[in-house]
């Protein structure tokens, strides 16, 4: 009879657990994107060293081009909605050095930034590599794509490991400072992530209303943002690039703007503010 009991016993204890588990995968947070309120206004291009002037121009004169033919737009709109097949995958396992070095164009992107640069399993995707790829072929060399973080972009450019940097970047006049930029070619904007049932900025009409929903938050409110980004700047202040930030709450940077918004449906931060395509991209992969 004991021995009756215990099985019971232990067939009740797994069915609570199974229970238990199923009802953590239907509880899992979703998140929305508030699109509609713009906290920023950038325009993006492509970082590249001022000592480079015959690769800068020979970028402009393919935006030019792409620009004037209608292939930009193809190429930016066959990403958001899906329809791209451009894939690549480097023919060389590390940076080419020494002698060959010339033979390649060394591109220097952070590839966690749908639809601009992200993996598609092992290869790499996204409008900037598109690009990437049209400019090696102008420029009659092999693309090597130099995958690293954000903020060591410039660096990278600078010190001439990479040749130019294709990752969403916006232009301002802090980063002028250090390298030069091609013409513009997209223009974004920084929103507001949180969960589907925030009610924090329920009442929100407005950019100016997240603003100031924002500045009456605690430090106990954290705002998960990607290293060196606009968004970084826009939420932890930096005087450099004339941002004020939001001395009131907590900043969170994360290597990958994927890596905040997952740390958001796991309520380990509040809010998340990204770059906006990217972030409706994010959005959509998080609630799958």
């Amino acid at each position: 009879m004991k021995k009756i009991l215990a099985i019971l016993l232990a067939v009740i204890m797994l069915f609570g657990v199974v229970a238990t588990m199923a009802s953590c995968g239907k509880d899992k947070n979703k998140v929305k994107v508030f699109t509609e309120y713009e906290l920023t206004a950038e325009s993006y291009a492509f970082a590249v060293a001022k000592n480079n002037p015959t690769l800068k121009a020979a970028a402009n004169e393919l935006l030019a081009d792409l620009k004037a033919n209608g292939e930009l737009d193809k190429i930016i709109n066959s990403f958001f909605d899906g329809s791209a097949t451009f894939e690549y995958a480097n023919p060389v396992s590390a940076v080419p050095t020494g002698a060959d070095r010339d033979n390649y164009l060394v591109v220097a992107t952070n590839a966690y930034f749908p639809p601009f640069e992200y993996y598609n399993g092992n290869k790499l995707t996204g409008v900037d590599m598109k690009i990437a790829s049209l400019l090696a072929e102008k420029l009659g060399k092999t693309l090597y794509i130099n995958d690293m973080e954000f903020d060591s972009i410039i660096s990278s450019v600078k010190n001439g490991e990479s040749d130019i940097g294709m990752a969403g970047m916006t232009v301002n006049a802090k980063r002028l400072e250090s390298i030069d930029f091609t013409t513009e070619y997209y223009t974004s904007a920084q929103v507001l992530i949180v969960r589907e049932n925030d009610e924090v900025f329920a009442s929100c009409k407005s950019a100016d209303d997240v603003i100031a929903k924002l500045g009456e938050q605690s430090k106990e409110f954290k705002v998960g943002t990607q290293n060196g980004t606009t968004g970084y700047m826009f939420s932890a202040g930096d005087e450099d690039f004339g941002y004020d930030g939001f001395k009131n709450l907590t900043t969170n940077g994360y290597t990958t703007g994927a890596l905040a918004v997952l740390d958001l449906a796991n309520e380990k931060v509040d809010a998340v503010i990204l770059d906006k395509q990217p972030a409706i991209m994010i959005a959509e992969s998080t609630n799958k």
